[in-house]
């Protein structure tokens, strides 16, 4: 015998009084409902347009019910206070029901809402402080250690990690200096050449390149470079309990993963500013050339007289604290990655940005701290 098809009609009241019976019949299932969609969502049009509470509702002629059709009739159902149904299927229609009323609360409009986010925000940014604190101090205490226990240091970390950030990162931080010094000094040319002070591009170029740019050029390329590859390294090995294994080992993890990722982009990331100043002053004495005339020769001559020692080692220093923030954070955010693959994403994503953020936030000290050297 063939399955009652899914039906709802309405019967209009006698009388002028409102409302009105709403018979509703057959099988609602997921099946049955998608051959009759149109004519079910013209009679809930039709619904829309009358009271509902003074509607009353008959669903005792429901042969079958699944998750679909209980979904139809709970929204259908919504302010409804007359309904005749059969309790088997009237649990199951009720917890639809709460269930929608759940999905409702979720989307209300919060007035408070903002004033909760900046708690939250506030609370995030306490335990990162805390857990920030912890790692450094544990870092400090294994640096200590290594070098009264030097032999256990891992050496072959700390060199893989140097080649990693540093040699393998060259490429791309010089191409990028090259542009830069390019860019830099044409804009700069062109402003000069009105006044007649062509030979000054050196002192900005100079300055510029060996004091700013190079060292945050090449921290920024680290930090998307290398901070997310060490972040991804460790959250994968969050991810399949590597980190769980080594510490039920008795094995640091901060001393064995930690200790020589920050030490090895603190001793790299030098060496990369550096390629990236020369990379740089080669672009600026390209378009030197090109725009003011001024020769090669000339150009290398006069860039000692305009940058005095300082800048330079002032440079490096600030590219060992750039290496060792990017490094931190990386390590940081990547030991805080959750077990499932929606954290370690997210974590890359914060690290990078965080690490950016610190490397800004590091310039302007420096650049306040040592506004009169030079």
């Amino acid at each position: 015998m063939p399955a009652a098809q899914a039906a709802l009609e309405i019967e209009e009241p006698s009388g002028a009084a409102p409302g009105g019976l709403v018979r509703v019949t057959g099988e609602w299932t997921f099946g049955a409902l998608t051959k009759r969609r149109r004519r079910l969502a013209r009679i809930a049009a039709d619904l829309q347009k009358r009271p509902r509470k003074t509607l009353r509702w008959d669903l005792t002629g429901i042969t079958a019910l699944d998750d679909a059709g209980a979904v139809w009739l709970a929204r259908a159902l919504r302010s409804a206070e007359q309904v005749d149904i059969d309790p088997h299927f009237g649990a199951m229609l009720n917890q639809v029901s709460q269930g929608l009323l759940v999905e409702r609360a979720e989307h209300r409009l919060d007035p408070l809402a903002g004033v909760v986010t900046i708690g939250r925000g506030g609370i995030n940014f306490w335990y990162h402080v805390r857990d920030g604190t912890a790692l450094l101090g544990q870092l400090v205490l294994d640096l200590f250690r290594s070098v009264r226990q030097w032999r256990d240091f891992p050496m072959l970390e700390l060199s893989a990690n140097v080649h990693r950030a540093g040699v393998t990162a060259l490429p791309v931080t010089m191409l990028v200096g090259f542009l830069i010094g390019v860019v830099l000094t044409y804009l700069s040319a062109l402003q000069l050449k009105r006044y007649g002070a062509d030979l000054l591009v050196i002192n900005i170029v100079g300055i510029g390149v060996v004091r700013e740019l190079g060292p945050l050029l090449a921290s920024i390329i680290a930090a998307g470079r290398s901070g997310s590859a060490m972040t991804a390294q460790l959250g994968v090995m969050r991810v399949t309990e590597e980190i769980e294994a080594l510490s039920v080992m008795g094995v640091s993890v901060s001393a064995r993963l930690v200790l020589p990722k920050v030490l090895g982009l603190a001793i790299a990331l030098p060496m990369v500013a550096f390629c990236t100043d020369v990379a740089a002053l080669a672009g600026g004495v390209l378009i030197a050339k090109l725009t003011l005339g001024i020769e090669p020769a000339a150009f290398l001559e006069a860039l000692p007289r305009a940058v005095k020692v300082v800048n330079f080692w002032l440079g490096v220093g600030k590219s060992v604290a750039f290496g060792f923030a990017v490094a931190f954070v990386a390590c940081h955010y990547g030991l805080r990655v959750l077990p499932n693959t929606d954290s370690l994403a997210a974590g890359v994503t914060r690290s990078v940005v965080a690490s950016i953020t610190a490397v800004i936030l590091l310039d302007a000290m420096f650049a306040i701290v040592f506004r009169d050297v030079g």
